[in-house]
């Protein structure tokens, strides 16, 4: 299938009145711009496979179990993904441009076929282009905080959200998040303890999660890190 990408192709969602991400810059830098000409061809996602009723798995070249991460930033997770799992796809979102282009490098870097990224609103791809009971791991680390009290409905792991995502698990699927921020750590144990498609909770730090520029930033401030995973139990 055809992979196409535009600099400007920058699609928007309009089923979810809030979403739980803020358009940041697109102007890329030099060493982004050339990353981004170079390969989004190869790995970002046209947006005419963004329609109801199509599947982003089509993208594939061929069958593997699906791991999907949510919020990329610069892509080190993804990388580390592609890479230590070689015999699976790897599908993921990310709606910031510069930390798009900076994951187009690193895959360049490390030749990896099995990767397709998307810059389109995730939950709405979850809910149209990703068929129930496919993804088999799905990570969402660091996810926006929205620290201010007036933000916080923007918080991507709440009621709805999660059983979507756990209705996209494969039976035995595997759902990883971490956090650096305390009460988003308490709101996501409470909301995915409450989903009986899930069952799981806080646990030691997944070593096959690289320590990403998000995470130093909670560590030097001193906020402590939680890990979570949630099995799809039915």
């Amino acid at each position: 299938m055809e992979l196409t990408a535009s600099r400007n192709t920058r699609p928007d969602s309009d089923v979810w009145s809030i979403r739980s991400y803020a358009r940041r810059g697109t102007r890329l830098n030099v060493s982004q711009g050339q990353a981004w000409d170079a390969h989004a061809d190869r790995f970002v996602l046209s947006p005419e496979l963004h329609v109801a009723g199509r599947r982003l798995t089509d993208a594939f070249t061929r069958p593997g179990p699906l791991a999907v991460e949510i919020g990329f930033g610069v892509g080190e997770a993804v990388v580390a993904l592609a890479t230590s799992r070689p015999t699976w796809n790897v599908l993921g979102f990310e709606v910031w441009q510069p930390g798009v282009a900076e994951c187009l490098a690193g895959l360049a870097e490390q030749d990896v076929a099995n990767v397709r990224l998307s810059t389109w609103d995730a939950a709405w791809c979850l809910g149209h282009v990703i068929a129930p009971a496919t993804v088999d791991e799905l990570w969402t680390f660091f996810p926006d905080p929205w620290q201010k009290a007036r933000h916080q409905k923007r918080r991507l792991v709440n009621q709805g959200f999660v059983a979507l995502a756990a209705s996209r698990l494969a039976a035995d699927g595997v759902w990883r998040l971490a956090t650096d921020w305390p009460d988003y750590a308490e709101q996501m144990r409470e909301v995915l303890d409450a989903e009986p498609l899930l069952s799981g909770g806080v646990t030691e730090r997944y070593a096959g999660r690289p320590l990403t520029r998000f995470e130093r930033r909670g560590i030097a401030a001193g906020r402590p890190i939680v890990d979570l995973a949630y099995r799809r139990c039915e």
